[in-house]
Order: structure tokens, then C-alpha cells, then sequence
């Protein structure tokens, strides 16, 4: 496995497909098809296409999490998992690995001043146990989403 926060030439597609989502016209990050099998549920599962670019939609305010270049798309209900930048509850992971949550960063930080979440994560990643392309929706490195946590 890679190193989940360098991913390497053969967990993500070639770059070669539309990049804005279908449904709000954003841009979107390429996606591993390994994230899109590791979380999908099965019926989903079923659908894709194993020859397409899939790209991971960001948007808080849109419903789809993964379009590919023949507009086929992923919503929430989709995924085996909650999406961070999509579903603001206080329980879903800002870091699917090691199940650092908001609330678990907020309390931490109410209780002790601070939060120990990225160096645990930067030290679990470190030793090669992170498993992003397969836990992450994102299918990266979800440092990005537990400073976003830290710093609001």
C-alpha cells in the first residue's frame, strides 16, 4: 500500500476526463476506483464502470460524491460511510482511519486546550497505517479535513 498521503502513479487515473461535477458545475479531485469499491454500497457497486475517470465532488451544497466523464454519478446515500464535507453532524470522521470525529477534536480541545489529532494521525501515517484510499471518500489524505475541524 502507498502512502495514503503521496498516492502514486497507479492508485489514481490518469487525468484525462471532464472535471466539474454534473450537477453544480465544480471542479472535482480524481479518485481511485479502489475508494469508489472500498464504499460504495452494493447496489452502487454494480453500476460502475471499472473503464472510467471517477472525481470526488467536495460541495457541501450538492448531493453527489462521485461523477465520472459520461455523467454518471454517486450521491450520498451511495456510500457505506457518512461524508465529511457533506454531512455536518458532530459524529461523522474528519479522519476515517483512526476515527478522529469533530466531536472527538472539539472535546479534546474543550478539555485539554488542544488536540492531539494531527500528530496521532501524522504519526500513524508515518509508521504506514493509514488506509485512505480505501476509508477516506476523498480516497486521500484527510489531514485537510481534521485542520479544517481544528481551526473553526
Amino acid at each position: 500500500m502507498s502512502d495514503c498521503c503521496t498516492p502514486s502513479n497507479n492508485t489514481l487515473p490518469v487525468e484525462k476526463s471532464i472535471s466539474t461535477c454534473p450537477l453544480n458545475g465544480k471542479s472535482g479531485k480524481l479518485v481511485g476506483l479502489v475508494t469508489l469499491k472500498s464504499l460504495l454500497i452494493p447496489t452502487a457497486l454494480e453500476q460502475i464502470n471499472a473503464e472510467s475517470i471517477y472525481r470526488f465532488c467536495a460541495s457541501s451544497d450538492c448531493p453527489v460524491v462521485y461523477f465520472s466523464e459520461n455523467q454518471q454519478v454517486f450521491n450520498t446515500y451511495h456510500l457505506k460511510v457518512p461524508v465529511f464535507q457533506k454531512d455536518q453532524d458532530e459524529e461523522v470522521p474528519a479522519c476515517y482511519c483512526f476515527g478522529w470525529t469533530r466531536q472527538r477534536i472539539r472535546k479534546e480541545i474543550e478539555e485539554q486546550g488542544q488536540t492531539q489529532a494531527i500528530a496521532s494521525i501524522s504519526s500513524h501515517i508515518k509508521a504506514k497505517r493509514c488506509g485512505c484510499e480505501f476509508n477516506n471518500p476523498q480516497g486521500y489524505c484527510c489531514l485537510a479535513n481534521v485542520r479544517v475541524v481544528i481551526n473553526r
